[in-house]
């Protein structure tokens, strides 16, 4: 991946270390401390730096949790079940955990039914889609992973922010030697893009987002004061709405203008859906099947310019090989906030993690 952006190389076992340290010297449990260190690590390893996931959000973590905007003691509450569906609330809880823990559920309900859907409501944000759609796939299921979020994304012909990215993800077993991964926002990027592209001082593309008078720009700086534009036109405002029918107005939690309103509740709303391969097929079968889907794909005739063709997850697989065999490139500004909350929390800062493991 080539940046522009200035940037350190971290060794992944101590930013694992120090990531697993931070949190639970921010008081998580260690169940919280492991999952939610694994999701931000899966998404430091998988996407680049620009959409605004991965160790980077320690610090939003670490003031939310400080300014009583976060209930890392909420409860995981079982509202109604099924043997297929459930109905949680989430109590303004970790969404990395609650995430984990509902796709889990689906898991469970799945293995019993074949099919196993939960809803979640007054959730915080739970992080990259696919942190949670990949714990379905690790247990041999397809997973499906929703949520709704702050109004950044104008409707069709609209100017004004009304839906959110509303990222989905779904993630099924491959058989190339990686998962098949599909996470999306329904935005064409999302804002931490911009500031990337604002950084670099580049523009961005013209689809990307509106001014706040509604017209398209190609000014990063003017996009972060306007509203995003949906994937395909008006496909992407369609898909979104209709994310915000299955995640906040199903689960009768908060939707469109609602999230994020009250910065001491984000009530933010997940769809998890798990479907058992083995209620179809063997899952040696259906990989066989996926592997030729693969073949087929692969050998499409390659457009003028086009080296090859990627799978969904593909790239992402690369590059988390890539990290995980010579390290994890940080952002200058990201690793420096991560060595200062490091002193904040009366830990060793990263430099001093990796002197330290290392010996």
């Amino acid at each position: 991946m080539n940046l522009k952006v200035p940037t350190v190389k971290v060794a992944l076992a101590d930013l694992e270390h120090f990531t697993l340290a931070a949190f639970l010297a921010m008081g998580l449990t260690s169940e919280q401390a492991v999952i939610t260190t694994r999701a931000l690590i899966y998404s430091e390893l998988r996407f680049h730096p620009g959409q605004g996931q991965g160790v980077r959000r320690l610090r939003a973590y670490y003031q939310r949790i400080r300014e009583a905007k976060l209930n890392v003691a909420a409860p995981f509450e079982i509202l109604k079940q099924s043997p297929s569906l459930a109905l949680v609330d989430g109590h303004n809880g970790l969404g990395s955990v609650i995430g984990v823990k509902a796709m889990q559920l689906a898991i469970e309900k799945a293995k019993i039914c074949g099919v196993g859907t939960v809803l979640v409501r007054n959730s915080t944000h739970y992080g990259s889609s696919s942190v949670h759609a990949a714990v379905a796939e690790g247990a041999g299921c397809i997973g499906v992973a929703f949520t709704n979020a702050g109004p950044e994304m104008a409707p069709w012909g609209g100017a004004t922010p009304v839906l959110g990215t509303n990222p989905w993800a779904i993630a099924a077993p491959g058989g190339t030697g990686f998962p098949i991964v599909l996470d999306i926002a329904l935005t064409t990027a999302g804002k931490g893009m911009m500031r990337w592209h604002e950084r670099e001082g580049s523009p961005i593309p013209l689809d990307w987002a509106l001014t706040p008078e509604g017209e398209e720009t190609t000014d990063p700086t003017a996009a972060m004061a306007g509203a995003l534009l949906g994937i395909g036109q008006y496909k992407g405002y369609g898909l979104s709405l209709m994310t915000e029918v299955m995640t906040g107005i199903l689960s009768g939690g908060a939707f469109g203008l609602e999230p994020y309103r009250d910065p001491y509740k984000q009530a933010v709303s997940h769809s998890f859906t798990a479907i058992d391969i083995d209620w179809f097929m063997p899952l040696s079968t259906f990989r066989d099947r996926m592997s030729d889907l693969a073949r087929m794909i692969k050998s499409s005739k390659l457009r003028p310019g086009v080296s090859e063709i990627l799978l969904p997850g593909e790239l992402e697989h690369r590059r988390e090989m890539e990290k995980r065999a010579s390290g994890v490139p940080l952002d200058h500004d990201v690793f420096n906030d991560l060595c200062a909350l490091g002193r904040e929390l009366l830990l060793p800062s990263l430099v001093e993690v990796a002197v330290e493991c290392h010996q």
